[in-house]
């Protein structure tokens, strides 16, 4: 299945309702540069850990929370909220992709029961051979590795579904659309 998407706006209503219609158990927030802050301060509940923001316009000073970035590992087995930038996402599977960087900034996104995913609705490709051409251009400027999320941590092998085994057990995406 590949999804036609011809604008940023499409692909953001695509991204959304595949998280709807799979029922993959992370909410979306479509937001503006403006509201972010808003938006953010809703959803992080404190301790928060968090990685840096690399969009423009966009940072933790707009929010009401402290928000601890490059946290040792005290602080994130402490934190509640982890906080990262997606580098892009899937519509056609709901899915987010998470840069390791040589900081660990992705471990904020692994190890708090809830994780927050900031989107550029700008980064949102409408399926895999789209992700994989962007992924295969960031292998190239050095980001050769990253982890593939689509909602929160599960596992089958106990029988049934359960959620939050070995991760996040929340998946909040804040997608920001003026970024």
């Amino acid at each position: 299945m590949s999804l036609e998407v011809s604008s940023e706006t499409e692909a953001t209503t695509a991204f959304e309702s595949t998280l709807d219609e799979r029922d993959l158990a992370a909410s979306v927030t479509i937001t503006s540069t403006d509201g972010f802050g808003t938006t953010l301060s809703g959803l992080v509940e404190p301790p928060a850990v968090a990685a840096p923001l690399p969009f423009e316009g966009v940072s933790y000073d707009v929010i009401d929370t402290d928000v601890t970035l490059s946290p040792s590992p005290v602080e994130l087995d402490a934190a509640r909220t982890g906080i990262a930038a997606a580098g892009l996402g899937v519509a056609e599977y709901g899915t987010i992709t998470i840069r390791s960087t040589p900081g660990g900034d992705e471990f904020v996104s692994l190890y708090p029961e809830r994780h927050v995913v900031v989107l550029a609705a700008s980064d949102i490709v409408p399926d895999m051979p789209a992700a994989f051409e962007r992924l295969a251009a960031e292998f190239d400027e050095g980001f050769d590795s990253q982890i593939l999320a689509t909602g929160p941590s599960a596992t089958g092998d106990m029988g049934g579904l359960v959620r939050g085994v070995h991760g996040p057990q929340e998946v909040h995406i804040v997608i920001v659309e003026d970024r």
